[in-house]
């Protein structure tokens, strides 16, 4: 187990930091979903669609992998009642990939890693904002598999999530990066009738424990009650797409159930509704993509100055409009390249003596090959 733990985390470690998130999940996995805004319920990107609805995978039409990455470019600036100070943690790298394959005629399965969610700060010699260090890191691995029948499909990715945190500041109590693995699940059903598909999604809740953490500083900052435990929540969503010839648009809902989850509940998030739009075009070898998707932010004032400090200091999570563009290159029959780039703009937020800027832009790459 010890040398899993080694492998997951040499894996892990190389997405840290804000990603273009609503809340802390990721707004998409894969260029492809990212270019059209995060929209997958209804959508199929191939073996991308793993976890956005696992019903999807059946596009495939042989086999298909995916290999990339997500570069993302945070700027995020607090101020606690010294000026605001930029957070230095400006720059992380997100891996995702995916595989899957048709088995039968009706049945499908694959495989993939990816990094889902996280958050963070650094605020280290600064001297303001209590130096405040914060790395939040979630990878999932998954088997999704599916049936499809006259138009029909449902599927289910059963996950292993590995989580990593790690919070210090001046005269922390907090001991090093705390790890945890979990169990949780997608499953997803999409029907697909003349040129119109309906999606449909709901993901587990996958409850964590960073042991010296949570419960250390919320003591440290005078904040009672907290446990180590930060539960990923629950989701559930729905999604349409629709064809117009070589153009797709599709829609999807998703609801983000923050205030039943452990952890987050207790630092007052509130439930997220996520819309999202996605326009794709494709022509001969290329495919461009585009799309919006906002969710309104989790945090809001809280009665504790000091639960306000740390949701806004340690984790902003505030970001809420999210612009996107992409598209794809076929080289051949087999092999293409995918990028997308989302852009979200600055967010304000002032809760009690807190206030943070924060924006992001995110540039993804990925090769896709289909056997």
């Amino acid at each position: 187990m010890k040398s899993n733990i080694k492998l997951i985390t040499a894996f892990a470690v190389l997405s840290t930091s804000l990603y273009a998130t609503n809340g802390d999940h990721l707004i998409g996995i894969g260029a492809k979903s990212l270019g059209m805004a995060g929209t997958g319920i209804a959508i199929s990107h191939g073996a991308e669609s793993a976890l956005a609805n696992p019903a999807l995978i059946t596009a495939v039409k042989s086999k298909e992998i995916s290999f990339g990455g997500t570069m993302f470019m945070p700027d995020v600036e607090t101020n606690t009642g010294s000026g605001f100070q930029q957070s230095d943690a400006d720059f992380s790298v997100i891996p995702a990939v995916s595989l899957a394959m048709k088995a039968t005629d009706n049945f499908y399965w694959g495989v993939g890693m990816w990094g889902t969610a996280g958050m963070g700060v650094d605020y280290r010699g600064t001297g303001v904002n209590y130096e405040m260090v914060t790395n939040l890191q979630l990878m999932q691995f998954g088997l999704p598999l599916a049936y499809t029948d006259n138009g029909f499909s449902i599927g289910v990715t059963p996950i292993l999530q590995y989580g990593a945190l790690d919070m210090s500041y001046t005269n922390s109590s907090t001991k090093g990066v705390a790890q945890d693995l979990a169990f949780g699940y997608t499953v997803g059903a999409a029907y697909n009738v003349s040129d119109v598909t309906l999606g449909l999604v709901y993901k587990s809740p996958i409850k964590m424990t960073y042991d010296g953490q949570i419960a250390r500083a919320a003591v440290d900052f005078s904040v009672s009650g907290l446990s180590d435990d930060l539960e990923q929540p629950s989701e559930m969503g729905a999604g349409i797409a629709y064809e117009m010839g070589r153009s797709v648009i599709a829609l999807d809902y998703k609801r983000i159930n923050w205030e039943s989850a452990a952890g987050y509940k207790d630092f007052g998030w509130k439930d997220q509704d996520v819309f999202a739009i996605g326009y794709q075009h494709t022509q001969d070898a290329w495919a461009i993509r585009a799309g919006y998707n906002y969710a309104k932010s989790p945090i809001v004032n809280n009665a504790n100055g000091n639960i306000n400090m740390l949701n806004l200091l340690g984790f902003p999570a505030t970001v809420e409009s999210h612009y996107a563009v992409g598209g794809s290159y076929a080289f051949t029959k087999k092999t293409s390249v995918d990028v997308a780039y989302v852009y979200a703009p600055e967010a304000s937020d002032t809760l009690g003596n807190t206030s943070t800027k924060h924006s992001q832009s995110a540039l993804s790459m990925q090769v896709t090959f289909d056997f």
